[in-house]
C-alpha cells in the first residue's frame, strides 16, 4: 500500500455524486465500512454532490477539487494526467460508463506508473443507450476493462452483457446484488415533517424515481388515472420531469390526487404509507426501490426491464407488465387495487424474500471481501 502504516486510501470517481442509486449503494458501504478507509471523491458533474449528505459522521472523506476532468477526449495527455492523479491510492473504485475514461488510464499506464488496483462497478447505461448499446462504447469499454481487478454488477442482466459484448472473462466479473436495511422497511412509517398527510379512507399508489425521462413518470400517471377517487399517486424524487408530470394530471384531471413532496432522505420513514409500489421505467437493472418496497410489504406493480421479474417474489410476477405499455401498467394497478387480500397476500411474499436474499449484511460482506482482497493485491 502506499503506507502500509496508515488507513488504506480509496479513490471514487463517480460521473455524479447526485443521491441516486449508485452513489447512495457507494455511501452506505462508506458508512459500513466506516473509519477503515480514507475516501477521496471525484464527481463528474463538480456542483452535483448531494449524495455526501448520507455519509456518516466518523467516515474519513473528502471531495476532490483538484482531479483532472473525467470529461474530455481520451488524448495520450489526458489519460497520462488521469492516471498519475492515481497514484497516491490504495484502491480506485470506478463507476458506469462516466468514469470510463480513468479505467482506460489506468489499463494503459497501471504497469508503467504502478497503479493501484482497479474495481469498475457498472449498474446501468445512460438515457442515450436505453434502446441500444452503442458499438463505440462496447469497443471502448472492451478495452478499457481489460486490467481491472473485477468488474461489479448487480444484475443478470449486466452480467450477460459485460460476458457478450465486452467480451470480459467471466472471472473478472462479480454479481453483488443490491441490499437494504430490510429490518428498517419493515417498521411503522415515520411521517413527522413528511408534506402528505394520508387521510383516512385513502389508498396510495407510490413510487420512488428520479424524475428523468427514462422513468417515464407520466406513463405511470396515465396508469393510475383508471383507478377510483379514494386513490391517491405519490412520486418521491426530483428532476427535470417534474414539470411533464404535472402537466400530465392536469391534462387527465386528476392533479389532485397527485402529489409531488420531493425527494426523501430516508426511504424506510414513508414506503410503509404506500399500499402498491410502482415503476414505469423504460430500462432498470437491479432497482433498489423494488427492494425497499418488497420490504416494507408492498405488492410491485413494473416493466419487465432489468432484474425486476426475478427480483419479486412469485407469487408477485403475475403483476410484471410489458415495457413501455401503460394499458398493460393500468390493468396491473387496476387488479391490485380492487382487492385488498390480493395486496396482502403478494406483500407478505415479497417481504419475505427481501428478508432472506436481499439483505444488506450479504452485500456489505460480498464488497468486503471484493475491497480487501484487491487491497492484500496492492501489499
Amino acid at each position: 500500500m502506499t503506507d502500509r502504516g496508515s488507513v488504506p486510501k480509496v479513490l471514487h470517481c463517480h460521473s455524479t455524486f447526485a443521491a441516486g442509486g449508485k452513489e447512495l449503494r457507494a455511501v452506505h458501504l462508506m458508512n459500513a465500512f466506516g473509519a477503515e478507509l480514507d475516501h477521496t471523491i471525484v464527481s463528474g458533474e463538480p456542483d452535483n454532490l448531494a449524495a455526501k449528505d448520507h455519509i456518516a459522521r466518523g467516515v474519513r472523506y473528502r471531495i476532490a477539487s483538484d482531479f483532472p476532468s473525467l470529461t474530455g477526449l481520451p488524448t495520450p495527455g489526458r489519460l497520462v494526467a488521469i492516471a498519475q492523479a492515481m497514484k497516491p491510492y490504495d484502491l480506485v473504485l470506478t463507476y458506469n460508463w462516466g468514469a470510463m475514461d480513468v479505467v482506460m488510464a489506468h489499463t494503459v499506464f497501471a504497469d508503467a506508473l504502478g497503479l493501484p488496483p482497479l474495481i469498475h462497478h457498472e449498474d446501468g447505461f445512460n438515457e442515450d443507450e436505453v434502446d441500444g448499446l452503442k458499438s463505440r462504447r462496447n469497443w471502448y469499454r472492451r478495452i478499457a476493462l481489460g486490467r481491472t481487478h473485477a468488474l461489479v454488477v448487480p444484475s443478470r442482466v449486466l452480467e450477460a452483457i459485460a460476458l457478450d459484448k465486452w467480451k470480459q472473462p467471466r472471472a473478472r466479473i462479480q454479481r453483488i446484488p443490491n441490499g437494504i436495511d430490510t429490518a428498517a422497511f419493515a417498521t411503522k412509517p415515520k411521517t413527522a415533517g413528511f408534506r402528505v398527510v394520508k387521510r383516512e379512507g385513502e389508498l396510495w399508489v407510490g413510487t420512488l424515481a428520479g424524475m428523468r425521462p427514462v422513468k417515464q413518470l407520466p406513463m405511470l400517471v396515465r396508469a393510475f388515472a383508471e383507478l377510483p377517487e379514494h386513490w391517491q399517486l405519490v412520486i418521491l424524487g426530483e428532476g427535470p420531469e417534474r414539470d411533464a408530470i404535472q402537466a400530465t394530471a392536469d391534462s387527465l384531471d386528476i392533479s389532485h390526487r397527485l402529489h409531488l413532496p420531493g425527494a426523501v432522505a430516508n426511504p424506510a420513514d414513508v414506503v410503509g404509507l404506500f399500499d402498491i409500489f410502482a415503476l414505469s421505467s423504460k430500462s432498470e437493472q437491479f432497482p433498489l426501490s423494488v427492494v425497499e418496497a418488497m420490504a416494507a410489504g408492498l405488492p410491485v406493480a413494473a416493466p419487465d426491464v432489468g432484474d425486476i421479474k426475478s427480483i419479486v417474489s412469485e407469487e408477485n410476477r403475475p403483476f410484471i407488465s410489458v415495457r413501455d405499455d401503460a394499458q398493460a401498467l393500468a390493468a396491473m394497478l387496476k387488479e391490485l387495487a380492487e382487492r385488498d387480500d390480493l395486496r396482502a397476500s403478494v406483500g407478505a411474499a415479497n417481504r419475505a424474500k427481501a428478508s432472506a436474499h436481499f439483505d444488506q449484511a450479504a452485500m456489505i460482506e460480498a464488497y468486503r471481501q471484493l475491497y480487501w482482497g484487491a487491497l492484500e493485491q496492492r501489499r
